[in-house]
């Protein structure tokens, strides 16, 4: 079974970027599988918090998450032509130390997606996610890009997704995702 651990970039509990996961844990293909991740309960990055009490437990029980699945799936929101602060704070709790960065990140493949209300898709933000996945030595996948505009046009007031021509598009998006990881680890 490949495991693919899904993380949203937002904490809103409307998130399109919430609901674009879940609708790919839906549509993931047979032997597969899409866990979904939060970033709730991590406090923004202060290096003397970690010099005296360590990594916070929400960093700690996410970091033993992504380093035993097989792919990483980042839902991003795109915030004034880039990635979200929240998101980026995460990240950057998840590889300290940076000698653990090899066992969480390492080679480790990532997909981007992103939905946002606004006509762009996530596009600037995905790109700037790029430099970030390279410095962590991932395996980023660029099969496809999904790249969801309009998202209140796609998603129910509820998050169900709505629109079976980005439905289509996530299923090939999350199936392709799955063919370039291979076997499971």
């Amino acid at each position: 079974m490949t495991t693919i651990l899904g993380i949203s970039g937002s904490l809103r509990k409307g998130s399109f970027n919430s609901s674009l996961l879940r609708a790919a844990a839906e549509l993931a293909p047979a032997g597969s599988t899409v866990e979904i991740a939060s970033l709730h309960g991590i406090p923004l990055y202060d290096g003397d918090l970690e010099a005296e009490s360590g990594l916070p437990e929400a960093v700690r029980a996410l970091k033993d998450r992504i380093a035993t699945a097989d792919g990483l799936l980042l839902a991003t929101p795109e915030y004034n032509n880039s990635l979200p602060g929240v998101f980026k704070n995460a990240i950057d709790w998840l590889s300290r130390p940076a000698g653990d960065i090899p066992r969480v990140f390492g080679d480790r493949h990532v997909a981007l997606l992103g939905a946002t209300s606004g006509p762009g898709g996530t596009l600037m933000a995905q790109t700037a996610w790029l430099p970030v996945l390279r410095a962590l030595s991932t395996r980023p996948w660029f099969g496809s890009r999904l790249l969801v505009s309009g998202a209140s046009k796609v998603f129910s007031a509820e998050g169900a997704m709505t629109d079976e021509k980005v439905r289509g598009q996530l299923q090939a998006f999350v199936k392709g995702f799955v063919e370039a990881i291979g076997p499971a680890r």
